[in-house]
């Protein structure tokens, strides 16, 4: 049981640093998705039922499909263009 927590806990970390370091946002959500899920687990684990619930239902129903909605509705495009410098030292 305490791999598992140490395992669930590593997960939680990766996907705190990968949400802050995602270059896409679309990928930065679903990584925040997978780490609120990951909470959820922990607290399964330490018999805290109900916060798990509340943690899947309200963070990942509500807020995080907020956040990919509002993401997918402003259509950032990743730009690709090549600098200035790019085609100075060309």
């Amino acid at each position: 049981m305490a791999i598992l927590h140490f395992i669930l806990c590593g997960l939680l970390c990766s996907c705190g640093f990968l949400v802050s370091t995602a270059v896409n946002p679309i990928e930065g959500v679903l990584f925040l998705i997978l780490a609120f899920f990951n909470a959820a687990a922990i607290l399964f684990l330490f018999h805290a039922e109900f916060l798990g619930l509340v943690f899947i239902i309200v963070y990942v129903g509500a807020i995080a499909i907020l956040f990919l909605f509002v993401i997918m509705m402003l259509n950032i495009k990743i730009n690709n263009n090549r600098s200035v410098f790019d085609l100075i030292n060309s």
